[in-house]
């Protein structure tokens, strides 16, 4: 019994130790003397107390970029100086992106340029009296466009004009990175808004996000400082843009309410179905969720057709009869995919969960009328928590894998001789080893998914599994190998849309009977092979007398030499074809001019060559007991020659 157990991560957690102390209670189990089993279970207890840690921190920050904005929207309520507004949105852009430098630029209309209006960070006053020509330097490009920018290389970017005196100036202040993005007033550009940096990064999407949001901010307050001093209908504007701000406010309070309760319900280990049921409740509607192969995971306020019919409403029907369309849900689904973003078509909303062009998920959302921009980010929030709940289970999975495939291993190659040892380690995985045990081997030619489709496969089964080049073994509880063949077969065509070979050997007497009904099963899919059934599934039972002499070994060569080995040496010293007359002669219901025919050859060369094999065999080799037994050893040969037996 280890001294030291999994909960000592929740304490770590609940003090908010720094990364580095969890791995302290590993050393110390490791010192203690604990076995590899207790050392894996600490591990992944480790790693999700990090990644729960990881999730807490990314929350904590989310929280203090809301509260920024939140004390934005403050400054904005009581404007009382422009100047110091502005000064705290720069100084929360440069604190909340943890950048080297912040600054804001405006245009002075009278010299037709830009200049630095506020900085936060700056050590350079070249930097900080820098003036840019309209069209200059990356802040001239985000005004032309009215787009955001980002460079995680500033002199290096060509896709904006440098200009020796801006990048005179940048080099001086020792900058590298740069995000700037437009405070816009309508369609208008009225300035910008940086972040930068003195080393190279690249900048994140939720980074630009916030940075647009503070720009929003100080858009407002220079608008804001442009109509203090008009009369009424400055006032009138003042308000409608207080009252847009309180919109975002709210906006921005729904989209982190929904980002609490998903968040929530991940810490509390809920799944892919109570997200959805929770993204579905906030943006109403009908959700669907699929894998990165477009199979349906879960499927959130679409009821079956009989219901609808009931009750008459009209949405709902409309909701199945979309999300049951699995041509238009599969082709917004690859759409969303490849664009990587939000894409909407016939009422349907998909939006892909992880980076590059094969997600992780799509979150498919039936939503009559315009998704408002606030709720389609929901929506891609929830995709991402999803995504990242569903990564979280395959590394879960992919270890379990790697421990189920350790101890199949062992067991192949005979490294497991102990009853106990194997009780104990099978009892850790929730095996059962009361109930028979079937060996399968599946041939399917190193399919690259293979792996973790088996281990999903052998998990919900309660059995084990291990890859092995070009072949998947699997150990799973039943009572027939022929069956459990079968199935494995069928599931692995149905998942992965691949025909395998597949073979069992059964019931398995553990440890020491696992290598040779191993051996077994690989000579059955030999023997298919051979065969030409490839894409079959089968045990050595179902492969009649040939199965039966899979396991015979030295008996199968024996016999083969005893009643053919003379025709088979002479072939061998003389490279004659008597192998092939024989079996020739036999097809054919030993009929001389037939043989001939097919040989091509004349009748007397037959003749010939047969006078020869009964000079090899002896007299009475074509007697029906003595034939039988040859034709049973010319297939034997044949099998032989394709590898199906070893020599």
């Amino acid at each position: 019994m280890m001294a030291v157990t999994c909960e000592i991560f929740l304490e770590l957690l609940e003090r908010e130790a720094p990364a580095v102390e969890f791995e302290a209670p590993l050393l110390e189990a490791r010192t203690a003397g604990a076995s590899a089993a207790e050392l894996a279970e600490l591990d992944s207890a480790k790693r999700a107390a990090l990644r729960v840690r990881a999730l807490l921190e990314r929350r904590a920050r989310r929280e203090a970029e809301l509260a920024a904005l939140f004390d934005t929207a403050g400054d904005l309520a009581g404007l009382r100086d422009v100047d110091a507004v502005l000064q705290a949105i720069v100084h929360r852009a440069r604190r909340l992106l943890h950048a080297d430098v912040a600054y804001l630029t405006l245009p002075d209309p009278q010299r037709g340029d830009t200049f630095m209006r506020v900085t936060d960070g700056s050590g350079s006053q070249a930097f900080r009296s820098t003036r840019l020509a309209m069209g200059d330097g990356l802040g001239g490009l985000v005004a032309q466009t009215g787009m955001p920018y980002s460079t995680a290389d500033y002199f290096a970017d060509q896709r904006f004009r440098h200009t020796a005196a801006i990048d005179s100036a940048v080099r001086e202040e020792g900058l590298i990175a740069i995000l700037g993005v437009p405070m816009k007033l309508g369609d208008q550009v009225i300035g910008v808004l940086f972040a930068s940096h003195r080393d190279f990064r690249p900048y994140a999407p939720e980074e630009i996000a916030l940075l647009v949001s503070l720009a929003a901010h100080a858009t407002i307050a220079v608008d804001s400082a442009r109509l203090l001093p008009e009369t009424r209908t400055a006032l009138t504007e003042l308000s409608a843009a207080s009252a847009a701000m309180h919109a975002h406010y709210n906006t921005v309070e729904r989209a982190a309410q929904a980002h609490d309760r998903m968040t929530d319900l991940v810490v509390r280990g809920g799944g892919v179905a109570d997200v959805a049921t929770v993204a579905a409740d906030i943006l109403g509607g009908a959700l669907l969720v699929l894998d990165a192969d477009g199979r349906r995971l879960t499927e959130i306020g679409a009821p079956d057709a009989g219901a609808h019919e009931q009750s008459g409403d009209e949405q709902t029907v409309g909701a199945h009869e979309q999300l049951g369309d699995e041509q238009t849900v599969g082709e917004i689904a690859a759409t969303a995919a490849q664009l990587g973003r939000t894409v909407v078509a016939k009422e349907l909303w998909a939006a892909p969960g992880g980076a590059g062009s094969r997600p992780l998920c799509t979150l498919v959302l039936h939503h009559p009328g315009e998704l408002p921009p606030a709720d389609q980010r929901i929506l891609e929030r929830a995709a991402l928590v999803t995504a990242l709940l569903l990564l979280f289970q395959r590394s879960i999975a992919e270890a379990e894998g790697r421990v189920r495939g350790e101890l199949l291993d062992d067991l192949l190659d005979g490294r497991v001789n102990d009853d106990k040892a194997l009780h104990s380690r099978a009892t850790l995985l929730g095996i059962d080893l009361t109930q028979p045990q079937m060996l399968v081997v599946a041939e399917h030619g190193g399919h690259h998914r293979a792996a973790a489709w088996t281990t999903h496969y052998v998990m919900s089964r309660h059995g084990l599994a291990v890859t092995r080049g070009r072949h998947t073994v699997v150990l799973l509880p039943g009572n027939d190998a022929s069956a459990t063949a079968h199935c494995v077969a069928k599931e692995l065509r149905a998942a992965l849309g691949i025909s395998a070979t597949v073979a069992g050997s059964g019931p398995v007497d553990l440890p020491n009977r696992v290598p040779a009904a191993y051996r077994e099963a690989r000579q059955c899919i030999q023997l298919m092979n051979a065969l030409g059934k490839h894409g079959s599934s089968a045990s050595a039972a179902d492969l009649g007398f040939i199965g039966l002499l899979i396991n015979s070994g030295d008996n199968v060569l024996t016999f083969l030499h005893t009643t053919l080995g003379p025709v088979i040496d002479y072939d061998l010293r003389r490279g004659a074809p008597l192998i092939d007359t024989l079996e020739t002669y036999f097809a054919t219901s030993c009929s001389l001019s037939n043989s001939a025919k097919l040989l091509h050859i004349h009748v007397n060369t037959v003749t010939q060559r047969l006078d020869r094999i009964t000079a090899l065999l002896g007299e009475g080799w074509q007697h029906p007991d003595r034939a039988l037994e040859i034709q049973l050893a010319l297939r034997l040969h044949r099998l032989r020659e394709s590898a199906a037996f070893p020599s």
